[in-house]
């Protein structure tokens, strides 16, 4: 029965592990790192984070529903076999954090070395979506939505990137201090560099590389 869904999906069980792996990493980062230190993100993940804090709508239901308005907008771009992939990476992020979520933080609270967690939660976040990545999908539509501004306004993907992130992070300033927003910026940096790191070693198809991934670390 897997082998049947993971045919009519185009992924391998490797790729299945893989983004499941990273998916998870990111789940327990979100869990033991960003909320318990108001750590946020930019891009859909931040925005999540955002709807929770002052909304109080649960992340396990807005990262769908996100992700999912971000795929429609950038299928055209993305391309079949991708938008499936990242589809079943934002179905196994919205599982591992309902199931982290339930569990509750077990690492130590870092929401007194902001700096540390800054850097852990940039961590957390940059390996587990690197590698998901590696494994042909993203887990995330920042990635789609960063594609539809770049065509549409004709800019370098960096530049959408880096708007989707600032306004996302401008947006946390209703709930985060400006002093602890600083912080925030820190754990973007470090995610997005480390996810360049995973997209500068994958094998991606030309038009990838020229349009979104590995552009976006430049």
């Amino acid at each position: 029965m897997l082998s049947g869904i993971l045919r009519r999906l185009e992924i391998t069980k490797d790729d299945l592990l893989k983004i499941s792996i990273g998916c998870a990493i990111m789940a327990f980062g979100v869990i033991n790192i960003h909320e318990p230190s108001q750590i946020t993100e930019g891009g859909v993940l931040g925005l999540g984070l955002f709807l929770k804090k002052v909304f109080g709508l649960n992340l396990a239901y807005t990262s769908i529903i996100l992700d999912g308005l971000c795929y429609a907008l950038g299928f055209s771009i993305l391309g079949r076999p991708f938008l499936k992939r990242s589809a079943v990476a934002t179905l196994m992020f919205s599982i591992f954090y309902g199931i982290f979520n339930q569990v509750g933080p077990v690492l130590p609270d870092l929401s007194q070395l902001p700096l540390l967690a800054a850097i852990a939660g940039g961590i957390f976040i940059g390996c587990g979506c690197g590698i998901a990545i590696t494994a042909g999908g993203c887990a995330g539509g920042d990635d789609a939505l960063a594609m539809v501004i770049s065509k549409k306004a004709k800019w370098p993907i960096a530049r959408a990137y880096l708007l989707t992130d600032f306004v996302v992070l401008a947006l946390s300033l209703t709930y985060i201090s400006p002093g602890r927003l600083v912080f925030s910026f820190l754990t973007t940096l470090v995610s997005s560099y480390l996810i360049g790191q995973f997209e500068i070693k994958m094998k991606v198809p030309a038009w990838q590389v020229s349009q979104g991934g590995l552009e976006k670390s430049a």
